[in-house]
């Protein structure tokens, strides 16, 4: 199979929904912690807005994210454009890989901790915060250098579809 010249509008519109319920999930989901500790000492679950807010859209995280691998592996991606080098194709390839580790795993470590009682799993899904933090910068980073400095194209490929 050879590799579409372009992301499908399916995949381009599941990353940015992905991105954005990870990104409201990092900035709004502070009170889950608090809301976590209540559920451990008292057994009892608060289901407030915050709550529910941030464990549905970490359920769909999850569903999109299974959606999105799954259309990956089917239909393949772009090839990189070549105008790095060998170490940033790496990179790249590198922090996709564990970007959809994450969204796997962040996800499933959350709801195992909410509904199972696994605090390990609690504590997986908070050491998750940080290592997403990094990654979304170094994503964007070098979205921006492409476009930017190397002026190869490569962010367009994720702006809009050129073919279905």
């Amino acid at each position: 199979m050879s590799a579409p010249t372009a992301y499908s509008r399916t995949q381009i519109v599941l990353h940015w929904i992905i991105a954005v319920l990870i990104i409201g999930n990092l900035i709004f989901g502070e009170e889950i912690g608090d809301a976590y500790d209540t559920l451990r000492d008292t057994g009892v679950a608060n289901y407030d807005l915050m709550t529910l807010g941030h464990i549905g859209a970490g359920v769909l995280v999850l569903l999109f994210g299974i959606w999105r691998l799954g259309l990956r592996l089917r239909r393949g991606v772009p090839e990189t454009t070549g105008a790095g080098s060998a170490l940033t194709d790496r990179a790249s390839a590198v922090v996709h890989w564990v970007f959809y580790a994450l969204i796997l795993a962040v996800p499933t470590t959350g709801l195992a901790a909410w509904f199972g009682g696994l605090h390990e799993a609690a504590d997986l899904h908070e050491l998750a915060k940080p290592v997403f933090i990094v990654l979304i910068a170094a994503h964007v980073a070098g979205a921006l250098w492409h476009h930017f400095w190397l002026k190869d194209g490569l962010l367009d490929r994720m702006r809009m579809a050129r073919q279905a």
